[in-house]
């Protein structure tokens, strides 16, 4: 990203740093100052995780052939970057991706991630962030024995949250028990919502805008920069493309191809 930021003013990188929590209830406040510290409060929905991200100076890009079993990862970086998949079709379990992965960014600094520990951490972290402790208890629907699903999708459609992750939060924060959480589980599988719930459609899919809004502006000014941005990254055109969704611009007759070394392509 260094040759981009010589060319093009980005968001200062202002990810807060918090040391590793030791219990959930240090996730939950760790998830509250997240928010507070990026001016979000802690009573209503957050409009748009990948803005958050890219506000807070990462670079979300995004990639449509990633497994289906990777669901997003980040790199934390001078510039951090958040690479999410395509894969999922549902935008709320995308911003609840974007999130577990913020949730590395603030708490697993120099941390090797991915084992089932720091997971568990980041998706508690995740569901925090998405929906404060508070707010939740005040706006879970109260029963004893039955879930009201109507209530819950209610709240997906204000939180822009999945229902599972809805049921998860309640069982984590002791408002359902275990016997509840794992009926919910049960009736999204048995009426074919374990990956598309209903209402997903009514939850758009945030797209990245940061690196393209950066790559348009660069376009406009002086495409010939950019050709020598890839030439000195060694990205190649194709990887360019795949990242931004943009094709480069033909460079005028008069001027010669940069060459490109150490080409980084895309994978077959």
């Amino acid at each position: 990203m260094n040759g981009l930021e010589a060319l093009v003013r980005l968001p200062d990188v202002n990810f807060p740093e918090f040391a590793r929590p030791e219990t959930s209830d240090a996730i939950e406040s760790v998830a509250a100052d997240a928010r507070l510290h990026w001016g979000l409060g802690l009573d209503g929905p957050i409009t748009s995780m990948t803005r958050v991200l890219e506000n807070a100076g990462a670079v979300v890009v995004q990639f449509d052939d990633l497994t289906d079993r990777i669901d997003a990862l980040s790199m934390a970086r001078r510039r951090p970057i958040v690479v999410r998949s395509t894969a999922k079709a549902a935008g709320a379990r995308l911003r609840f991706d974007l999130a577990h992965e913020a949730a590395h960014l603030v708490m697993h600094q120099g941390i090797i991630t991915g084992d089932s520990v720091t997971e568990g951490e980041a998706h508690r972290f995740a569901g925090a962030f998405l929906i404060p402790r508070t707010a939740f208890a005040r706006e879970f629907p109260r029963t004893r024995r039955v879930l009201d699903w109507n209530a819950l999708f209610a709240m997906k459609l204000r939180w822009k949250v999945s229902v599972r992750a809805i049921a998860r939060r309640a069982f984590d924060l002791g408002l359902i028990d275990a016997a509840q959480y794992r009926t919910a589980n049960i009736q999204l599988v048995k009426t074919g919502q374990a990956k598309t719930e209903r209402y997903d459609d009514h939850i758009a899919i945030e797209e990245p805008e940061l690196l393209n809004s950066a790559i348009a502006w660069l376009m406009k000014r002086e495409g010939i920069g950019l050709h020598r941005l890839l030439s000195d990254l060694g990205m190649a055109p194709e990887l360019f493309t795949r990242l931004t969704g943009q094709l480069l611009p033909h460079l005028p007759e008069n001027v010669v191809s940069f060459p490109t070394t150490g080409t980084i392509r895309p994978p077959s």
